[in-house]
């Protein structure tokens, strides 16, 4: 069930208060966001007539690990768009930004709560945002229209299906998925690590745990499991 509310702080908070009240497969979806949210406390831009909503997944022992979410989402969102007339090429972002030569056309968070992870989706589907410092794009810049409650039927639709390949022994699939989507192998990265630490290397895939894979200069890869990824020299071709 998709249910869409004109205005709201921030449907991922929505969501978290509902508690278990909140039943997987449903969708909340906000006109407007007085109080959304990003990655690392930002603020999460608010546009009319773009797409913000939420979903929850409740865990279950045998799933993969749980902040994988953010990458089968990714697949789900560029999945969906590619199904939109006219719609750009999207590029996926470790770990959960999308980009259409180089600016950001959507973002993804996820926050647990017990064993709930809440996962909230953004997409700048008629407007990009003003955001200091990032370059934002939208698809009504493209040439491709969506209205955010059509946009809702095919995210649903798409996040349903990655979420029961996820459970049924499908994650090898879908990280292959994410990767013909991502930044090309080799492609020259900057980590700014949880730890506060940049790291610099090249782009070597993605681990089996959903970790990125960083090439160092010395050849030895490290695996990053949180931090903020930055292409340097704005490549974003794949290969």
């Amino acid at each position: 069930m998709i249910r869409i509310v004109s205005e709201t702080g921030s449907t991922n908070a929505d969501l978290i208060a509902l508690g278990r009240d909140a039943r997987e497969g449903d969708w909340l979806v906000a006109r407007r966001q007085s109080a959304g949210k990003g990655r690392a406390g930002r603020q999460w831009e608010d546009s009319a007539g773009n797409f913000m909503g939420s979903t929850v997944v409740a865990l279950r022992p045998a799933d993969p690990p749980a902040h994988t979410l953010a990458l089968i989402t990714g697949v789900a969102v560029a999945e969906a768009v590619a199904e939109i007339p006219g719609a750009p090429e999207v590029m996926l972002k470790w770990p959960n930004d999308l980009l259409v030569s180089g600016a950001k056309l959507a973002g993804i968070l996820l926050e647990r709560a017990g064993d709930m992870v809440v996962i909230g989706v953004g997409v700048n589907l008629s407007r990009a945002p003003d955001v200091p410092g990032r370059s934002t794009t939208c698809l009504a810049g493209h040439g491709a229209a969506v209205a955010p409650e059509e946009f809702a039927d095919l995210l649903c639709d798409h996040f349903a299906a990655a979420l029961a390949r996820w459970r049924q022994g499908g994650w090898d699939d879908l990280r292959a998925r994410w990767l013909a989507r991502a930044h090309r192998l080799g492609a020259p990265l900057s980590v700014n690590a949880a730890d506060g630490h940049r790291i610099a290397g090249t782009f070597a895939g993605l681990g089996a745990d959903g970790a990125a894979l960083l090439r160092l200069a010395d050849g030895t890869v490290r695996p990053i499991h949180a931090g903020d990824v930055e292409m340097i020299g704005g490549n974003v071709t794949r290969g």
